[in-house]
């Protein structure tokens, strides 16, 4: 069976949204004794304060429909957010998120995980990212991970 592409872009306000939706969607299947329906507020704060400090945020569509989006930062290399959403989960959105990723940072790709996040654990590994150190999660007071890929310096 092969991998449905996606059409990747930079977000619009069009987008958000549904952003926002797939966030809590993903979030809540993931940490459902966390409320991230009323961290929603947060996000798109968070998104605004992001891009003003020169962050890039992309979305991955299908059929029209905003599959998921990624956050990263291309001077730092660091990738904020990501999340796809459950709909989409297995089907390549997050690979082709973070291969854009990659493409915008292709020095660095550094972020943090919950270490109660298998899931996600395994996926960044599998996309080559290596756990480099352990920190806690300022909001959640969880522990995570500190993971990178390191690519090609640009010239």
């Amino acid at each position: 069976m092969p991998i449905p592409t996606y059409t990747l872009h930079p977000v619009t306000p069009a987008d958000r949204p549904a952003m926002a939706d797939l966030w809590v969607a993903s979030w809540v299947k993931t940490l459902p004794e966390i409320d991230f329906e009323a961290r929603r507020p947060w996000l798109e704060a968070h998104l605004d304060t992001l891009a003003a400090g020169g962050a890039l945020t992309c979305a991955a569509e299908r059929d029209g429909v905003v599959a998921g989006f990624v956050v990263i930062h291309p001077g730092t290399g660091y990738l904020d957010q990501i999340a796809v959403a459950p709909a989409f989960w297995g089907q390549g959105a997050a690979e082709a998120l973070m291969d854009e990723a990659k493409r915008l940072s292709p020095a660095l790709v550094a972020l943090d995980v919950n270490q109660e996040n298998p899931r996600a654990v395994r996926f960044y590994q599998k996309m080559g990212l290596a756990v480099t150190g352990e920190g806690e999660n300022p909001m959640s007071g969880r522990r995570t991970f500190r993971m990178e890929w390191r690519g090609t310096p640009a010239r």
